[in-house]
């Protein structure tokens, strides 16, 4: 009976995981709100559009936070409270009155909400499944991009039949009612037990002090960094790549974004459920060798429009891949029970990486230096993902077998 009970709790966790992460993707839906805020503001799109790279970094360093309000409340109670802030944030962002008050609202309260709920919601349930961490976390981030894709449709047909306000309204409402039911289908997972076998082969869960003593943390750091730069600069500016590097057409550029989603998505379900039958070291290592495959396509290739739908393709796929990767791989190099705090501090490299690529561009005049970054940073990743050892010393191939 108690195992019926827990196979129930742990499905409905992943149930209501899955939603919250739907429901926590849409801020990814922004852009589309850009030129009708800039309009009702009197502002440039691109002083407005500076308010997502505030919320991206807000996001990044809730997800750090959010394992010490996981233990002090609870995975149930934070979720509400992510939701209900997710929502009120988009009501004051529907009635913000300047760019002061939308970076507050738009960007920080946004990035804070989502960043509270994302990385602790995930972790959580990937927690509940350690025999399929590699499948659920392909579940919960698919979701969670699939939420950008689904509320693209019902934000462009508000925008569309409500205006700019009434959006943001009906936005917050259904957001904040979805996390809210997801969170009240979760539950906190159980402690993991080392057995007496793992405690002999020096297996052992780390804390966040502990995770960051290892040289491995900081080489999962950067390497996740890495990943999160090149994809996140390219996807921003894809579009612009294409018109302004390789000179095709607005419409013939702007296809770059549906190719960049199937890719993105793509590389989440292939990736995730790769890893969850060979080294994840392995996995990422694949990845970084198919980003840096569209990097050297951009960099040495003749540009036409295929060889462009080529690179950007190859550079969401190793994207979508490696973050939802990630998780599973923090866990099996520090231990499940810590792995909100270790993977929290890594994910800062979701939001700092959100910002290099672009400083880099502007610093040193274009694309093509953010190009040549990139291609040194996977050059020395793709070193560390084929020869890092757990802490242990025991590499990643062999705790699969022993697994």
């Amino acid at each position: 009976m108690s195992t019926h009970i827990a196979n129930r709790t742990r499905v409905l966790t992943l149930i209501g995981t899955i939603i919250t992460q739907f429901a926590l993707g849409s801020v990814y839906t922004w852009s589309l709100f850009n030129a009708q805020l800039a309009d009702k503001l009197s502002e440039p799109v691109s002083r407005v559009a500076f308010s997502f790279g505030i919320l991206s970094l807000a996001l990044a360093v809730a997800s750090s936070m959010a394992g010490k309000m996981q233990e002090r409340f609870g995975v149930r109670k934070v979720t509400i409270g992510a939701g209900i802030l997710l929502g009120a944030s988009l009501l004051l962002t529907a009635h913000a009155t300047n760019l002061i008050l939308l970076y507050v609202f738009a960007g920080f309260l946004i990035g804070f909400a989502d960043g509270t709920g994302y990385l602790m919601t995930l972790s959580n349930c990937v927690k509940w499944f350690p025999e399929r961490k590699g499948l659920i976390s392909a579940c919960a981030i698919g979701a969670y991009g699939l939420g950008s894709l689904g509320f693209k449709f019902i934000n462009m047909y508000l925008l569309e039949h409500n205006g700019l306000e009434s959006t943001f309204d009906v936005w917050g409402v259904i957001a904040m009612v979805m996390v809210i039911i997801g969170g009240l289908m979760m539950k906190d997972a159980p402690k993991q037990e080392i057995s007496a076998v793992e405690a002999a082969e020096g297996v052992r869960d780390y804390s966040l002090a502990e995770s960051m003593k290892c040289p491995q943390f900081w080489m999962l750091a950067l390497v996740f960094l890495t990943v999160c730069m090149s994809g996140l600069y390219v996807i921003g500016v894809a579009k612009d790549i294409g018109q302004s590097y390789v000179h095709l057409s607005v419409e013939v550029a702007a296809s770059a974004v549906a190719i960049i989603a199937v890719a993105n998505l793509g590389g989440r379900l292939v990736l995730g459920v790769l890893s969850d039958k060979m080294a994840r070291t392995n996995v990422i290592a694949i990845a970084l060798a198919v980003c840096l495959l569209g990097v050297c396509a951009l960099l040495f290739a003749q540009l036409n429009m295929m060889v462009f739908y080529f690179a950007v393709a190859c550079i969401a796929f190793s994207f979508g891949g490696t973050i939802t990767v990630f998780p599973s791989l923090v866990s099996d190099f520090f231990g499940l029970n810590n792995l909100t705090k270790n993977y929290g501090v890594i994910y800062l490299g979701f939001g700092i990486g959100s910002f290099i690529g672009s400083i880099v561009a502007s610093v040193f005049g274009g694309f093509i230096a953010t190009f040549y970054l990139m291609f040194a940073l996977l050059v020395v990743s793709l070193v560390i993902a084929l020869t890092i050892k757990l802490p242990n010393g025991e590499s990643d191939a062999q705790l699969v077998a022993n697994n």
